[in-house]
């Protein structure tokens, strides 16, 4: 599921038209369809997420909260801040990256992700 997809369906969750939502949020029609149509990335600011979060009535900290968060992360390319901010995390992260290139990563290496993983 792209951004703009998961924007989409908490807002029809939300039974508000794009009309109907932009005019209560007081957001621009045009930009928010352009949004959830993949035409204009996720916003990168945090700030600006959070605001969107709240309009959509994602609960902070919910899996649809880190779902949000990630899809706009994924989608401009980055790697979210919570992560970015753990360096032990960080230092793991090649691991995931030639996992998913389908290099063979080393079991104990793998095992030790995910334990780490676990524990946040």
């Amino acid at each position: 599921m792209r951004f703009g997809e998961f924007f989409r369906k908490r807002r029809m969750a939300l039974g508000l038209t794009l009309r109907k939502f932009c005019l209560q949020s007081r957001l621009d029609p045009g930009n928010i369809s352009r949004l959830e149509r993949g035409l204009l990335p996720p916003p990168q600011d945090h700030d600006k997420l959070e605001s969107y979060a709240g309009l959509l009535k994602i609960e902070r900290g919910s899996g649809d909260w880190y779902e949000f968060f990630d899809l706009a992360a994924a989608e401009t390319g980055r790697i979210p801040d919570e992560i970015m901010q753990d360096r032990e995390l960080v230092g793991k992260l090649p691991i995931v990256f030639r996992t998913l290139r389908g290099e063979r990563v080393p079991d104990d290496k793998l095992d030790e992700l995910v334990r780490r993983l676990r524990q946040e």
